[in-house]
């Protein structure tokens, strides 16, 4: 590799370094998803309410994995409260009918989300309302107990643009715990929305709020909203067993994933995505396509020499020495016009015979040798084996001299 290759080589890693640096050092993204799931410790789950509710109840608590329709058909030991929070509970008809016979028989349902069944609300004659921050830039609700036992301040809330609340409440029955409103630009007076409510049904009684990021981390650890959920939670059979609902949940109460863990711890996730970094350049620097190996091709054989042998070897088993001595003189006399650039025409013409002793360098009296057999073996119509040998050790000894051997 140039010199110029090397230098944007280093250029590319120290900034793809420079990056893997700053990722890794910003400041982590806060996960606003609304999970409420009790082990989560994103603002928006509630691993802060069970772990004051494990504290402050001890004993009491019991943490319920499986659906409500199950847990209540297959037990009838099952008494106390059933807590449930999520940003929307939505039961099954059969399932509510089975909580709603559960609370007839002494016990109590405490129920906090956004949204409400329409068949609940009917049964406890309830009208959900949206409430809007009307007049404000920026969001701001402001929550506040009822219960004039319980503290007086108001509490601030300032991530969501609305929030829900109950209209049209049946007072007889009905009793308001906490209510939201939202200040206006307007002169008008402020309307408050009730958000929180606890009712009779039977034996037992239902409490129900629309607001359920009260139970969540960000709100209990924000100012001194604690005490709003706190006020909330004092409504709360101690004295009996409370069961916090792990099935109605927006996210995942358990992860099945191995990746996780990965993923999850910031260390483990650069690594991973360093190898498949590091995968991803070992593939295109190595995948691209190599010269193949170049087969290695045996030169063809000059097969005169065979050939000429074969012929000879043909010639000679059959006994036509004549035929191989026609030949023999037939090459040598092309050799002589080809080599020395000499007309053949007549052998034994004096000039010939000068001629071609200087340029075979070879003695004169050979050279009229060798002309005198040629001429008389072309003349035999039968030729010994001794005077083809003679022949052609005469034509070997003529061309050692013309090559200077």
């Amino acid at each position: 590799m140039s010199r110029k290759g090397w230098i944007y080589m280093t250029i590319g890693v120290l900034t793809l370094a420079a990056i893997f640096a700053m990722e890794y050092n910003k400041p982590k993204k806060v996960n606003w998803f609304p999970s409420y799931v009790s082990h989560h410790k994103i603002p928006y789950g509630t691993y802060v309410l069970n772990s004051l509710m494990e504290k402050h109840f001890p004993n009491k608590i019991e943490q319920v994995q499986k659906p409500p329709f199950e847990l209540l058909t297959r037990t009838d030991s099952i008494r106390g409260t059933y807590f449930f929070v999520n940003e929307t509970v939505s039961f099954g008809e059969a399932e509510l009918n089975v909580l709603l016979d559960w609370v007839d028989q002494g016990n109590t349902l405490f129920v906090a989300s956004d949204r409400f069944e329409q068949k609940l609300l009917d049964t406890l004659h309830l009208e959900q309302a949206n409430v809007y921050n009307d007049g404000q830039l920026e969001p701001l609700f402001y929550l506040e107990l009822s219960n004039p036992k319980l503290t007086s301040s108001t509490y601030k809330f300032t991530k969501d643009y609305y929030t829900t609340g109950f209209d049209q409440l049946d007072t007889l029955r009905t009793t308001v715990l906490a209510q939201v409103y939202t200040r206006s630009d307007s002169t008008d007076n402020i309307k408050k929305h009730v958000n929180t409510i606890k009712q009779s049904f039977g034996n037992g009684e239902i409490l129900l709020t629309s607001f359920p990021k009260a139970f969540t981390n960000y709100f209990i650890l924000k100012d001194t909203n604690q005490e709003y959920t706190a006020g909330l939670l004092s409504y709360l059979d101690t004295d009996k067993q409370i069961y916090m609902d792990n099935f109605h949940k927006s996210g995942k109460s358990f992860y099945t994933s191995p990746m996780y863990l990965f993923l999850n711890t910031k260390e483990f996730k650069w690594a991973y995505y360093l190898v498949l970094i590091g995968a991803l350049i070992y593939i295109i620097f190595e995948g691209k396509r190599k010269q193949r190996a170049i087969p290695v091709v045996q030169p063809v054989k000059n097969q005169t020499l065979a050939f000429t042998r074969t012929i000879a070897d043909m010639y000679f088993e059959k006994g036509e020495l004549h035929l191989i001595t026609k030949h023999k003189i037939d090459y040598f006399l092309e050799y002589l016009r080809s080599k020395l650039h000499i007309s053949t025409q007549n052998l034994e013409d004096e000039t010939f015979l000068r001629n071609l002793s200087m340029r075979s360098n070879t003695d004169l009296k050979d050279v009229k040798t060798l002309m005198g057999t040629i001429s008389k073996l072309r003349e035999k119509q039968y030729v010994t084996e001794t005077e083809l040998k003679n022949l052609n050790q005469k034509i070997q000894a003529f061309k050692a001299n013309v090559d200077g051997k």
